[in-house]
């Protein structure tokens, strides 16, 4: 993809479970670990078998945490 057209990770509105780590600050594994424990949570979009995390949603379940 050419780099002019990406769209920054602050702009998107769902991220690959990399960039999920990455912009929050949480490691891979963990972020997997918080998908395959929270299959139904309203944060994750399945893409066929890829997990999207919906960016703002998971924002929101942050901010209400404690704990990660």
């Amino acid at each position: 993809m050419d780099k002019a057209l990406e769209v920054p990770v602050w702009e998107k509105y769902t991220l690959t479970i990399e960039e999920a780590a990455r912009y929050f600050r949480i490691g891979e594994k963990k972020m997997r670990q918080l998908t395959a424990e929270n299959p139904t949570a309203d944060y994750i979009l399945m893409n066929g078998n890829r997990i999207q995390i919906k960016r703002r949603l998971f924002e929101q379940y942050i901010d209400a945490a404690s704990a990660v």
